[in-house]
């Protein structure tokens, strides 16, 4: 066993300066690679040492691998953490960083590689009888052969990327007449995404929830899940709103799904923190995918079971057994995550970018806000548009909504659209409140944006404005609303 006692975080934002107050806490020491964009970046001043490795765009800088690599070799790094999105899946990198003598915080290069591919995951859980949509699960190569499976399990179908994610490479079929020309279109969709072209087809779920078990998995084969988390209010197949537990799952399809998930990992021999993601429909549930990394919505699973999933990756990198078992694990209370992305839901979510006037976060007991944000920094535009995530926990689901709202309410961000708007709404419909609520919230019920009244919102933005500047003592107070607004900023 190696102790590991400093890490290179090849991330931004965020998460890298999550994972990096993990590794304080723990007495680790931090290294942070940045691009030119992220010169003055929180995560950047946080770490003990900052390398800058190329210009703004990702390929330039944070999708370079053998750049990553010869810093963390001159600093005498003992591992690496890659977060998630950039190289956090990408098997060839973790095979050159375990080549290089560093340890990887993450799985080995071959599970990633065996769940990187959609086909040759199910292929790979298969001897454990996991439950999987009907469909063809193999590349298809025969069109014909294809059309005569649609037609077995029933129009309409689903033609997706292998190699896919985030809805690239993915379409809805509704006949066999449109069957060859949504095929093309997914195969070219998928080669321009992941430089892989092959599809697969399966039955499309009708009304699906996105239902994710978390799970870890040591080196000596002990391996547990973390219960559920429902991702099912998503915008262009990315998650928006995220909460743990599921308000759907009885006790015994949440054990079934763990135990689904526990088999997964063990059918490609999987290490670290993992997510097993499955559709889940009128109290059947089918393997997705597993993603072989963190998630960005980690700490709602953190909030209900009292783990740093951080912690136990470096635990697990060091070659440590789980100090828990599966009997041990209990819910605790009800947790929701939203992701604040710089996008404007009024304008069919498109990212919105510039300099962040005013930036406060909101506080309290049961609020947490996972951020790499300062008021003054421009949001750039080579990036993923997620500026910030807010989680809140509570004893009961209805409480949690309650505090998320009031939390929302709190949260000035003035400079930029957000996805707060759209969140609150969200969280105020019915159809949330109810749980009966499906991965087609955002087309049901919010094909209209006027609906979350963007006037209200420049009001806000408004009077969030000029208490700044009274704050500053350059405006009069005469100028500031006669009653006490959420809006106020926070002295």
């Amino acid at each position: 066993m190696k102790k590991i006692n400093k890490i290179l975080v090849a991330n931004r934002g965020e998460i890298a300066l999550r994972i990096m107050k993990t590794c304080k806490r723990l007495g680790i020491g931090t290294v942070a690679v940045y691009s030119e964009a992220d010169q003055s970046a929180p995560f950047v001043k946080y770490a003990d040492q900052s390398i800058l490795i190329g210009p703004a765009p990702s390929a330039e800088s944070y999708l370079k691998q053998d750049v990553i690599i010869d810093v963390a070799k001159k600093l005498d790094v003992d591992a690496i953490h890659p977060g998630y999105g950039f190289l956090s899946e990408n098997a060839s990198f973790a095979k050159k960083v375990s080549d290089a003598g560093i340890i990887f915080i993450g799985p080995s290069g071959e599970s990633i590689e065996v769940m990187g591919d959609k086909l040759s995951a199910k292929k790979a859980v298969t001897a454990y009888n996991i439950p999987m949509v009907p469909g063809l699960n193999e590349e298809v190569t025969d069109v014909a052969k294809a059309k005569k499976v649609a037609n077995e399990i029933g129009y309409p179908i689903l033609i997706k990327a292998a190699a896919g994610g985030g809805g690239k490479g993915m379409r809805v079929v509704k006949s066999d007449a449109e069957f060859e020309n949504q095929m093309k279109r997914a195969v070219s969709e998928a080669q321009n995404a992941f430089g892989n072209g092959a599809v697969f087809i399966e039955k499309y779920i009708t009304e699906p929830r996105h239902i994710e078990i978390q799970i870890l998995a040591d080196m000596h084969g002990n391996v547990v899940h973390l219960f559920e988390r429902d991702c099912s209010v998503q915008r262009r197949h990315q998650k928006v709103i995220e909460e743990a537990p599921s308000a759907v799952l009885s006790d015994k399809i949440r054990n079934e799904m763990g135990k689904a998930a526990c088999d997964v990992a063990r059918s490609c021999d999987y290490y670290g923190a993992g997510t097993v993601e499955f559709i889940y429909e009128n109290d059947s549930f089918y393997f997705l995918e597993m993603n072989t990394r963190l998630q960005v919505e980690h700490p709602v699973t953190e909030l209900i079971t009292g783990l740093d999933l951080v912690e136990e990756q470096i635990k697990i990198a060091q070659g440590e057994q789980l100090h828990f078992t599966q009997k041990e694990l209990n819910i605790t209370g009800h947790a929701i995550e939203i992701r604040v992305y710089a996008e404007d839901p009024c304008n069919d979510f498109l990212p919105d970018i510039g300099k962040v006037e005013v930036y406060n976060r909101p506080k309290g007991e049961g609020v947490r806000v996972d951020d790499a944000l300062e008021e003054g920094m421009e949001i750039p535009i080579y990036y993923d548009p997620m500026i910030a995530k807010l989680i809140v926990h509570a004893s009961n689901r209805e409480k949690a909504i309650k505090l998320m709202l009031d939390a929302i309410d709190d949260y000035d961000i003035v400079g930029v659209k957000t996805t707060l708007p759209f969140c609150s709404y969200a969280l105020k419909h019915e159809s949330f409140r109810s749980g009966n609520y499906d991965t087609r919230f955002v087309n049901l019920y919010f094909n209209d944006p006027s609906i979350i009244d963007p006037n209200k919102e420049t009001l806000e933005a408004a009077l969030a404005s000029i208490s700044l500047l009274e704050q500053k003592d350059k405006i009069n107070s005469f100028f500031l609303p006669s009653k006490s607004t959420n809006w106020t900023v926070n002295r």
